[in-house]
């Protein structure tokens, strides 16, 4: 079963399975194999690994068996009499002439990594902190920025801004005034929508009543002038009210007999009392709307 191992994610393996890749193509070259398929030298390649996989793990158990920290070659030649492998003929078989030697590997290029923009000085881990972790950030990293602006407390500033709100909402309540309702000008345009005034007519517009300029005396002598036209109205319903009522007690008392009962109608259909319930409806009186 074939293992392929990629660069991208274990690069020293994968440049250690190259170079014993090229020795076991070196192998087959000197056999007599002029070419050799890609599944059989992977498969090739991987018996090699794994032989020298096990040869190196049995070399370490018998130099820790003999209580030592590095194999020698007696440790390695017992490992490959435990695994069956005939040792006599390794001496002849590395000075074999017609061997092929490959070059010696040179050192790759370091990837340059891509320089991130830094501000300011980092700074330094303190002593109770590893060197091998991680660094601080950037100093900007610690400013901080206020997410709100400061109220604004100068005199002079809100006395300003006051006066701008106000012109401002004049100037708005004066356009549309003048959008809905009859506009006069002082220019002979045809298009009237330039330099419009509002017409003199203050009492159709209701809303114009607040912003005309007004006494104090004349407010209150109004507020008494409305009071008292009301208190009359109020007088006149319930003398209405009263008169009503002795009416239709006046026709009751017509329609009683000599013995109390009801008497019967001219036309002798018997004669039923007005249920209170049943009345039509009557409108309350209106308030009279009162004059400047």
């Amino acid at each position: 079963m074939t293992t392929v191992v990629s660069e991208a994610v274990m690069p020293g393996v994968a440049s250690r399975r190259k170079l014993l890749q090229a020795s076991v193509s070196c192998l087959c070259s000197e056999a007599g194999f002029s070419a050799v398929d890609e599944i059989s030298l992977e498969t090739l390649t991987e018996m090699m690994q794994s032989f020298i996989t096990e040869l190196g793990h049995s070399s370490h158990l018998y130099c820790e068996l003999s209580g030592r920290v590095e194999p020698v070659v007696g440790d390695v030649v017992m490992a490959l009499v435990s695994m069956g492998v005939k040792h006599s003929s390794l001496e002849s078989y590395a000075q074999r002439g017609r061997r092929l030697v490959l070059p010696t590997p040179t050192q790759a290029v370091a990837t340059k990594q891509i320089g991130i923009l830094q501000t300011g000085q980092k700074r330094p881990h303190p002593s109770h902190i590893p060197d091998h972790l991680p660094a601080f950030p950037d100093s900007h990293a610690y400013v901080q920025t206020p997410t709100h602006k400061q109220p604004i407390t100068d005199y002079e500033t809100i006395r300003e801004k006051a006066s701008c709100q106000k012109r401002d909402v004049e100037r708005a309540l004066t356009r549309f005034v003048a959008k809905t309702g009859e506009t006069q000008s002082f220019f002979l345009v045809e298009d009237l929508t330039h330099y419009p005034l509002i017409a003199c007519k203050p009492m159709e517009k209701p809303f114009l009543a607040a912003l005309l300029p007004r006494d104090q005396t004349f407010e209150e002598d109004e507020a008494a002038v409305h009071m008292q036209k009301q208190e009359e109205a109020n007088a006149e319903a319930i003398k209405a009210a009263k008169l009503d009522q002795e009416k239709e007690n006046n026709e009751l008392m017509d329609n009683l007999g000599p013995n109390g009962s009801l008497m019967e109608m001219s036309n002798s259909e018997p004669f039923i009392m007005e249920n209170p319930f049943i009345r039509p409806v009557k409108m309350p009186l209106t308030k009279k709307k009162s004059s400047p």
